[in-house]
């Protein structure tokens, strides 16, 4: 039996799995890879399959050319032009398989920066369902998945990183990271396996 969590079952009708950037961009085969993006793939996949009505869903959407970007991010993609919108496979933007199909009819967000938080209609569609906790999993960890889990601190949520179904192309700052979370944010942040979550979720409230 998987341990319970640190601060209790999750509220089942106040409980959103944010998938942050589950998208071919950070597969194999772009210049963006997160070597083991296929290897947690299937994590995420089996909690959106537990709730699917509880899931959300980031992109990050890059801008159409260097001169696009705000302010420094000209320096960012001046190095990384081949992601922009301009030269990238527009495939790529799309989330991976099977979350692209998981996705339909549910809540899509894009984004132009690193928080799903940051100008984009995330807080609203939390406020409507009554949210009050965040299971997040997606890519990469110390990135996007760092800067959604830090607002979400911020705006009061419960949160839980599962650990098994984050990713990065580094699997130093990875660790560091995850390693941050259980040292410094531990009355703020879980950290728990999929397996973990699963049994101390039950979506229908049963």
């Amino acid at each position: 039996m998987s341990p319970p969590l640190a601060f209790g079952p999750l509220p089942p009708r106040q409980t959103i799995h944010l998938c942050v950037d589950m998208q071919r961009m950070f597969a194999t085969g772009s210049e963006w890879c997160a070597p083991w993006f296929e290897r947690v793939l299937p994590n995420v996949v089996r909690l959106v399959r537990h709730a699917p009505e509880a899931a959300i869903y980031t992109r990050f959407i890059p801008p159409r050319t260097t001169n696009d970007a705000l302010g420094a991010w000209q320096r960012y993609y001046r190095h990384w032009h081949h992601m922009t919108l301009a030269e990238i496979d527009p495939r790529l933007i799309e989330l991976a398989a099977p979350l692209a199909e998981l996705a339909v009819g549910h809540t899509v967000i894009d984004k132009a920066g690193y928080s799903p938080f940051h100008d984009t209609g995330l807080r609203a569609a939390l406020a409507a369902r009554n949210a009050q906790t965040l299971v997040v999993t997606g890519t990469e960890t110390d990135v996007c998945v760092a800067a959604a889990v830090a607002a979400a601190v911020d705006c009061g949520f419960r949160v839980i990183v599962a650990a098994d179904a984050v990713c990065s192309s580094s699997d130093q700052t990875h660790d560091a990271q995850m390693n941050l979370y259980r040292q410094r944010f531990r009355f703020q942040i879980e950290v728990a396996d999929v397996a973990e979550i699963i049994a101390a979720w039950s979506p229908s409230g049963t």
